[in-house]
């Protein structure tokens, strides 16, 4: 006999349901309490009163993933010396697959009812039996996940201020990338040149020498061809629109902002890849990653930052499920479809970071570049989405191999004796 506590959790609460799975289906006792110590506390004591009193064979504690509210019982209760000596297992369940289970019974929905389907849930033996993540792994992936969060950030910053620079200079982009992209509207010194006091007419009538001079002065005499560059930025100034006073003011205003906010993002990141490179160089998981051609320091640490402990999943293929990077079968009778979507009720964060490496793998080893030009022929709609998935889906077995066996990456043999 086992006893099943699920806990449906919140900011402030948890609200408990202790159910045996005897021949009666027994709920030993239901309560609510804080989402603090002293709850997580109260609950522990109750586990072992009932063990004392029951002589259960396995304690299933289980919840929903809720992020950071889940995350402070679920290490409470896995770290607890006390219930590790009574055969206990965490889980924190995927709260998709507890609501798909819920469905079936027409009840209220409230929390005490949430917390017995959850302990429910947990009967019926379907739950997640991999171990709850070391604290170092949840550790990077606070600063990898803040880090993916800051370059999206970053992104729709940029995407903002090149929005407003079209209205104070539009052809400037076009007119940079005519110069085989030896700078951009994103360097530090166009963006300065963009938002100082200067006016684009008194830009575009400044000698020529002397603009040279203010380029270098803000490039720090970086710049191979200044004097290309100037006459490319005058020619845009010139063929550029030219806006009224009072909305020029409002435009310049808006770029400043979005400059100090494009660097101060770039600033934070790169605060964040030192602590990352840190606390990931000294895991053995990150030379194993690092060793394939084509995933750097970032795809590394976001990997190895959701994935945790390679055993907490049996093999491949549940890594791969833990992705998303799955496909469900619809077969009745004679009958497959051929249209088998993407489940993406995966790790969205582990997702990307597979997708990304993918792509980038593909051009260093002719193995994933093969497999990738296969399957990109193979039907006419969403031909990179679909392919790049199915590479990403191809280097999770890769990835596996090598954290599963710890070892380095070696090419095929073919690719050697090239």
């Amino acid at each position: 006999m086992n006893l099943y506590v699920g806990l449906d959790v919140s900011s402030e609460k948890l609200d408990v349901c202790f159910l045996s799975d005897d021949d009666h289906l027994t709920i030993l006792e239901e309560i609510t309490l804080g989402n603090d110590m002293n709850g997580a506390t109260a609950i522990k004591e109750k586990v072992i009163d009932f063990q004392e009193t029951y002589d259960f064979h396995q304690v299933i504690i289980g919840m929903e993933s809720t992020s950071m509210y889940s995350f402070h019982p679920a290490m409470f209760f896995n770290q607890d010396k006390e219930l590790q000596t009574m055969n206990t297992l965490v889980t924190i369940e995927n709260p998709f697959r507890i609501k798909q289970f819920s469905r079936m019974f027409d009840e209220d929905k409230t929390d005490r009812n949430d917390a017995f389907r959850i302990a429910d849930f947990l009967r019926i033996q379907r739950f997640t039996t991999s171990p709850i993540k070391e604290e170092k792994y949840m550790a990077l992936q606070r600063l990898t996940r803040t880090r993916y969060q800051l370059v999206k950030q970053l992104v729709r910053t940029k995407q903002h201020f090149l929005e407003n620079l079209a209205y104070k200079c539009n052809t400037l982009t076009r007119e940079l990338k005519e110069l085989d992209g030896t700078t951009s509207v994103f360097s530090s010194s166009v963006m300065s040149l963009m938002t100082d006091d200067y006016s684009l007419d008194e830009l575009a009538e400044m000698p020529l020498q002397d603009f040279v001079t203010l380029l270098q002065e803000k490039g720090k005499g970086r710049f191979k061809n200044p004097e290309a560059l100037a006459k490319a930025i005058q020619r845009a100034i010139t063929m550029s629109y030219r806006l009224g006073d009072i909305a020029q003011e409002s435009i310049d205003i808006v770029l400043s902002v979005l400059v100090r906010e494009i660097r101060a993002l770039e600033s934070s990141i790169k605060d964040l890849d030192k602590a990352i490179e840190q606390l990931v160089v000294v895991l053995p998981e990150y030379q194993c990653l690092t060793s394939i051609p084509g995933v750097g320091k970032v795809y590394a640490a976001g990997m190895i930052a959701e994935i945790g402990q390679i055993e907490r999943f049996e093999d491949q293929t549940k890594l791969a499920k833990y992705a998303g990077l799955s496909w469900k079968v619809k077969q009745s009778g004679n009958y497959q479809s051929e249209n088998t979507p993407l489940t993406k009720q995966g790790n969205r964060y582990f997702r990307y970071y597979l997708v990304e490496a993918a792509n980038s793998v593909k051009r260093y080893l002719p193995e994933f570049q093969e497999f990738y030009l296969k399957k990109y022929k193979e039907t006419p709609k969403h031909q990179h989405k679909r392919a790049l998935v199915l590479t990403a889906r191809k280097f999770t077995r890769l990835v596996d191999v090598l954290l599963r066996n710890h070892q380095l990456y070696t090419p095929p043999r073919s690719v050697i004796d090239k």
